[in-house]
């Protein structure tokens, strides 16, 4: 069990009100929660942590397990389509045994004007994590501010983290050691980018990011990545992924339209046809090489279908990690030791 998942607890303010023996006492929140916006919140001790129980969660998922969060809810809020991310984490709240509240954006007050510190403070009254899929982290990060349950990104423009949980579990699966593996990212440098940047620092990846200049990832990101990095780990940014892909066991596209990139779409399938992951790509790379792909694809565009439905093919592993991962996530943020 994770030695730093703990429930933050409650209590009765002992402080009484001019109404008298009668009235009721308020309940507050004796610590500040843990929010999971980034990544960033943890370390590679944590990391590892996190990474092993998600295995053990995964192995035991239909043994009728502890249900650590009985009692507990999370509103599960969707500005943004989801498939896996909506799917995933809505089960793993269940099988924790805790209740998930699942609203789309349009369902919220927001959508009519009422604030984000509003939308905090009353969120933080009914449930005890707020989870979010959104588009401008901005929000996500006013949204911590004023929250006194955790705040989780489901999904910004800036980042993805929870994505960068099941990434690394995958690879655990498959190489048991991260600490140097390499690890190559061709593509677009967007939110996965970043995300796999920030954890995979604090899991002392070698990892190499190949993209167009124009699509390079966050240079403020990838500073902050290697400030972070563990002993073993290397991160190169650079344009060219035939040098990334050499010797790299692990693969790693995502589309070349994301959500909200719709309107620039030519241009991008212009600059990313170069990087498209194909066998080009995997003649370079380790012979014992998997690919990844975070999902939803578009095969034959930035990835060969012969690949994402082939024998090197794990993308379908982190299609189901992101399940594991989360449930040990939850369990961090919330559940008593």
């Amino acid at each position: 069990m994770l030695a730093h998942a703990t429930l933050r607890p409650y209590a009765a303010s002992s402080r009484r009100s001019r109404g008298g023996a009668n009235t009721i006492p308020r309940v507050s929140r004796l610590a500040a929660p843990r929010h999971f916006l980034t990544g960033e919140e943890i370390d590679g001790a944590t990391l590892a942590a996190l990474l092993a129980r998600s295995r053990v969660l995964k192995q035991g998922r239909r043994s009728g397990s502890p249900k650590p969060l009985a009692g507990r809810s999370a509103a599960l809020v969707f500005e943004r389509p989801s498939t896996r991310t909506r799917v995933s984490f809505e089960l793993a709240v269940v099988e924790l045994g805790g209740y998930p509240v699942v609203l789309r954006g349009d369902e919220l007050q927001l959508a009519r004007g009422e604030s984000i510190r509003d939308t905090a403070l009353v969120l933080s009254r009914y449930v005890d994590l707020i989870a979010v899929r959104t588009g401008d982290h901005a929000k996500l990060e006013e949204l911590a501010r004023h929250a006194s349950v955790p705040v989780v990104n489901l999904l910004s423009q800036q980042h993805h983290p929870c994505q960068a949980l099941a990434d690394l579990l995958t690879l655990a699966e498959r190489f048991e050691e991260l600490r140097g593996l390499p690890v190559a990212w061709v593509g677009d440098g967007n939110n996965v980018a970043h995300s796999l940047l920030l954890l995979g620092a604090r899991a002392g990846l070698d990892l190499r990011v190949a993209t167009p200049p124009a699509l390079a990832p966050d240079p403020e990101i990838v500073e902050r990545a290697r400030a972070a990095l563990e002993s073993g780990g290397r991160i190169s940014v650079g344009s060219d992924p035939i040098a990334a892909a050499r010797g790299a066991r692990a693969l790693y596209t995502d589309v070349w339209v994301s959500m909200g990139r719709e309107q620039d779409a030519d241009r991008r399938r212009a600059l990313l046809a170069p990087f498209r992951l194909d066998e080009r790509l995997m003649r370079n790379a380790a012979e014992d090489a998997v690919v990844l792909h975070c999902l939803p694809a578009h095969p034959d565009e930035e990835i060969a279908s012969d690949l994402l439905y082939g024998e090197q093919s794990a993308v379908w592993d982190q299609a189901e990690n992101r399940l594991h991962a989360q449930k040990a996530l939850l369990e961090f943020l919330l559940a008593n030791e």
